[in-house]
Parts: C-alpha cells; structure tokens; sequence
C-alpha cells in the first residue's frame, strides 16, 4: 500500500516562530523577502517529522500581491515564487545528506510540490473560504491569473503542484483546463469544504470530485483546511466518482478562521482513528492544513507505519 505522507500548516508554524503574518496581505509568503533561512528551517522540520512531499511558500504568494505590497516588479515577483521552488529543494536536499541512520532504511527521498492557492486566498479577505468571486469572473480570468505562478514554480524545477483550498467548481474548471497547458506536470487538487457534502460554494463535492478526476495531470483530489470530522462522510459522499484515483485529505485541526486568526476547540481526538478511516476510504495523500503542525504529521508518520507493516 503505497501511502504518502505530505506536511502541514507552514503559516501555523510561521506564527510560532514569531512572524505576525495574519493581517498581512502577502500572509507566511512576506518570509520570502527577508526569512527565507526560517521558511527552510520549517520544511526541514516536516520532513523530520515524516512528511514524503513537501509544499512550496507559495500558497498566498501572486505576482500581484508582490507588485502591490511589496513593490516588486513583475520578474522581481515571478522570480521570488521561483525562488521558494529552490528553498523547498535546498531543504529536502540538505535533510537527506543529514538524516540520520536511525531513520526508516526503506524511505525514499521526499520531494517537493509547488503550492498553489485559490485566486480568494490572495485577496486577503478569506474568500478561499466562500469562493464568491468566482460568480463575477470567467474560466479564461482564473486561467490567466493562475497560469504565471504555475509557471514560476515549475520553472524551479518542481514536477508536482499541490493545488489547494479551491472553493467553486469554476476555480477548480479553471485550473484543469490549465493543466493541460503543462502535460508533464502532476498534481492534487483539494477543494475547501463547508460541511459533509458541499465544496465552500455550495456546489456538491461528489459532482466536483468527478469533473476534476476526469483530468489526466490529477493524481489525487479530495478536501483541505476543513474540520477532520468532516473528512470521512465528504470521502464516502464521493468514493464512486474519483475514476479511480485515490483521494488527498489535509485538515485542519478542527478551529474556525476568523478573518485574523485560529479560535474554538482542536476536534483531533485520536489520528490514529481517523488515519484509518480515511485509508479504507481511499485516502493515499495524508497531511494537515493550518494549526497542523510536525508533532501531528509524525503521529500521522507512524499511524501509517504500522497499517502499512500490519
């Protein structure tokens, strides 16, 4: 069973380490201007923890946020999204000539995914989280503001992009037609979800798991930054529309956004328990999204450890 295990929230770790990111429009992304030693430091500890595929510092990164709060140019700003293609390589590189021989004999080398946020996580107005904007824009809008990042990152030499937090259909059309402008590129695709069966926009995750599996550059699609409790009915909802592809599951730990910050009660009372469920419902990607952090993906590590070796 072959089961990889991805990282978890890098903006959560971010604030841990000091950064006071959450009113900033380039959010965890401004590290990359002047903190990009930290951005690594915090890949590295993923990939201690366990994860198999690491994200770029990219999710609210776009060459627009750059050029209106941070006053970079257009190649300034497509350069430093290329730049956090390179600082996730330096750390899976530098991790693996110092791992130590203690660690699992059969691993093989992890690798890295350009993360690709929604067009509303850039807006800094938590419309990843309602996906409105997409009832004013076309498919060819979305195209075109997604396509140079997309670029940048794989300029980085990045093969897979981690395509995450897609509220609407429309989004989500939009980024599958783009796909096929790279045909050598994997990637994941998960959709923000407000309950157990419905995307942020409202539309069915069933109906949108089964356009969005159709697409050949998909290896796995399913929910991210939504409680863990919503996981399992959102997999069952869709099992018989994924074309046979596994589902990527990333979480939150369950609290709710407020527009400035993480409140409420963790709902993560045993990983183990939901790991499990999610395996036999399909899941093959597993990690965390915000308040995840590596002490949970190395409990993740070792719940999948012992499935995978009983």
């Amino acid at each position: 069973m072959d089961i990889k295990i991805l990282d978890g929230g890098l903006g959560t770790e971010c604030e841990k380490r000091g950064f006071a990111i959450n009113d900033d429009p380039l959010w965890n992304a401004r590290l990359l201007l002047s903190n990009q030693d930290d951005i690594k430091h915090i890949h590295k500890r993923f990939l201690e923890a366990g994860s198999d595929i690491i994200e770029t510092n990219t999710y609210q990164a776009s060459v627009e946020g750059f050029i209106a709060h941070a006053g970079l140019s257009k190649e300034e700003a497509l350069n430093l999204i290329h730049q956090a293609g390179e600082i996730a390589i330096e750390a899976v590189n530098e991790y693996w000539t110092a791992r130590q021989p203690t660690e699992e004999k059969n691993r093989l080398k992890p690798v890295v995914a350009g993360s690709i946020g929604p067009y509303g996580a850039c807006q800094h107005d938590s419309s990843e989280y309602h996906g409105n904007y997409v009832d004013s824009m076309t498919v060819e809008d979305l195209k075109n503001w997604h396509r140079s990042r997309f670029q940048a990152l794989l300029n980085s030499g990045i093969k897979m992009l981690a395509i995450d937090t897609i509220p609407a259909t429309k989004e989500a059309k939009a980024i599958v037609s783009l796909l096929a402008e790279f045909p050598d590129v994997t990637a994941w695709l998960a959709f923000s979800c407000k309950d157990e069966a419905r995307i942020c926009h409202g539309e069915s995750f069933r109906e949108a798991v089964a356009m969005v599996s159709s697409c050949p550059n998909i290896v796995a699609v399913g929910a991210n930054c939504c409680s863990p409790t919503f996981i399992a009915p959102l997999l069952q909802s869709a099992k018989s529309a994924t074309n046979g592809k596994p589902f990527v599951v990333l979480p939150n730990s369950g609290e709710k956004w407020t527009g400035s910050g993480w409140t409420g009660e963790r709902e993560v009372s045993s990983w183990q328990a939901y790991v499990t469920e999610w395996i036999q419902l399909g899941a093959r990607y597993i990690g965390g999204c915000c308040t995840i952090g590596p002490e949970d993906i190395a409990v993740i590590r070792r719940h999948v450890n012992s499935i995978i070796t009983s």
